[in-house]
């Protein structure tokens, strides 16, 4: 089974590397992280999709909505 490194460990590991390696490392995380906000934000408008094909969204005016919110 393979131990998981605390976070320590990481930026100890992080210290070794050359200031290429580094700046690789980042770009490498900054992109995963971009790619993981777009499949989120693909969740989430797949479910507000379904919600409004399914009928479960309300629609009306600003005045029409907070009357419902204050129900």
């Amino acid at each position: 089974m393979i131990k998981a490194a605390s976070f320590d460990e990481i930026l100890s590991m992080i210290d070794t590397l050359s200031l290429e390696e580094q700046d690789a490392l980042l770009d490498i995380v900054r992109r995963r992280q971009v790619e993981q906000r777009r499949r989120e934000m693909a969740k989430i408008i797949a479910q507000a999709k379904d919600e409004y094909q399914a009928g479960q969204v309300f629609r009306g005016t600003v005045d029409e909505i907070i009357t419902e919110l204050n129900k």
